[in-house]
């Protein structure tokens, strides 16, 4: 999610879930192609699936986590790196695509396996054995790793940061949630909703660090906080991958395809180069 914007606009209200309700529409065509049909009679072709509204893409997603999905505080719509893929994919697919209201992070896996109210869901998540479990994930669209945030000129370390008068935040139901666990077990962990209001900790100096995705403290250090510094990248080797009910395999093929596609024809290097500046 990138445009240069004060730490306001990344700030958002918890929205609630409410039923089928959306925020914004994005591009593509209204119509299914044949390969992509709702129809779940017994007579439907092998490669058909289901869609909670007919010729849409509903997506579910936590939006507040710039550069990958956030909201426009002028025009209130999603954007970001994650709105331009599944907007890509929807229009791969002949489909319209639309958000659902915000909604929590630790949340969003358990919705997709539930099913009935989004079909996707696409927020930088990690593909892990453990989600896996719930859903089924698209092939891998972008890698990363995660990043240890303090205040620019402070002497933390990973080793001086598992010490029990520590505190380390970060979002909550996150990887980097597990490695402070895996990896600072002597340091308090404070799971947060809001990444912006983790970060305002850090630099208020109510938190000792954070740690959080890589490419979003790049982003956000050097678009809001530049008073705090990645004191160190760690190499977790993570995927990101979209979220899908494991009743719809032929969604995920589909989904599948249209990455592709999107990988063949320099979409995606286009989309990766308009957010991180080249192609990752």
């Amino acid at each position: 999610m990138k445009n240069s914007m004060s730490r306001r606009q990344f700030i958002l209200a918890a929205g609630a879930l409410a039923g089928s309700a959306v925020l914004a529409g994005c591009g593509g065509s209204s119509t299914s192609s044949s390969s992509t049909s709702t129809n779940t009679d017994s007579s439907a072709s092998d490669d058909s699936y289901t869609l909670v509204k007919d010729g849409t893409l509903t997506v579910v997603a936590e939006l507040g986590f710039a550069p990958f999905e956030y909201m426009n505080d002028q025009t209130g719509d999603p954007e970001g790196f994650d709105v331009d893929v599944i907007n890509a994919v929807a229009e791969k697919m002949g489909l319209q695509c639309e958000y659902l209201p915000n909604q929590k992070f630790d949340t969003l896996v358990p919705l997709i396996k539930q099913g009935g109210k989004a079909d996707v869901s696409i927020a930088a998540i990690t593909i892990t054995d453990e989600r896996e479990e719930s859903v089924d994930f698209s092939e891998p669209y972008l890698d990363s790793n995660q990043a240890i945030v303090a205040l620019k000129g402070s002497t933390e370390t990973e080793a001086t940061l598992n010490d029990a008068s520590k505190q380390v935040v970060c979002q909550g139901g996150t990887t980097g949630n597990d490695w402070i666990t895996e990896n600072l077990p002597n340091a308090t962990c404070v799971p947060v909703d809001d990444v912006t209001a983790a970060l305002t900790g850090v630099q208020t100096g109510l938190y000792n660090a954070m740690v959080v995705d890589l490419p979003v403290a790049k982003y956000m250090l050097t678009n809001s906080f530049s008073d705090l510094d990645i004191i160190e990248e760690i190499a977790t080797g993570e995927q990101y991958g979209i979220a899908i009910s494991k009743d719809n395999p032929n969604l995920t093929k589909a989904v599948n395809k249209a990455l592709e596609d999107m990988k063949s024809d320099g979409t995606m290097d286009s989309i990766e180069t308009k957010w991180f500046g080249s192609t990752i």
